[in-house]
């Protein structure tokens, strides 16, 4: 009976050697996950704004001087990061001068007069009306106004208001409390800005050489 009872009372374990171990937790590898797509375009955004305003395509879209200013007086302007009703008012008056700028100055042209020097003036219907009037111009039908003028001059305005959007310090001022969809606009709209205005640019080519702007 003793025996009986330590025989029931006794357990055996068996170890099964084929038993596989717990799996070790793993760490997530952070180069694996794949890039968010808001960084992304975010990324790609700023690529293309940057490729905007400084390829050489741009300088037959802008005035140079124009782009020059609004670089140079937009700093002054939103020096201190405040934005109140008359730095407002002041923001407005540069962009519409500056964009006044990039519509007309893609109605002048230029020549080289009997002297050597460069002349410029407006062309019109009859033909280019230099700024000095005792230099005898050529006649010449490149300098009389055209359709192809006016496609240049509004690329020029929308190229110029693509550059000021994606600038943070007008979209702070003009529409506040809208970051996330002036960061959408920031994204977006220089690269559409960019697509029309290449195609239209190799429809519709230039080759004047007016004030600030370079020929084709």
């Amino acid at each position: 009976m003793n025996m009986d009872l330590n025989e029931q009372q006794i357990g055996i374990k068996v170890y099964n050697n084929n038993a596989t171990p717990a799996p070790e937790h793993e760490t997530p590898n952070p180069s694996s996950n794949p890039p968010q797509p808001k960084k992304h375009r975010a990324l790609m955004a700023k690529g293309v704004q940057k490729t905007l305003s400084k390829t050489s395509l741009l300088g037959n879209f802008l005035p140079t001087g124009t782009l020059l200013t609004f670089e140079m007086v937009l700093p002054s302007i939103y020096k201190n990061g405040q934005c109140t009703h008359i730095h407002t008012l002041m923001i407005h008056f540069l962009l519409l001068v500056c964009a006044l700028s990039c519509f007309f100055f893609h109605f002048t042209d230029s020549f080289h007069g009997p002297d050597g020097a460069v002349y410029y003036g407006f062309v019109t219907p009859r033909g280019l009306a230099v700024f000095k009037p005792a230099v005898a111009v050529p006649e010449d039908d490149r300098f009389k106004v055209g359709f192809t003028d006016f496609i240049h001059a509004v690329m020029s305005v929308m190229v110029f208001v693509a550059i000021a959007i994606s600038d943070h310090r007008v979209t702070n001022c003009l529409f506040p409390g809208k970051d996330k969809d002036m960061e959408q606009v920031r994204e977006s709209f220089p690269l559409m800005v960019g697509i029309v205005c290449s195609s239209l640019f190799l429809v519709f080519p230039t080759f004047r050489r007016g004030i600030g702007c370079m020929s084709a």
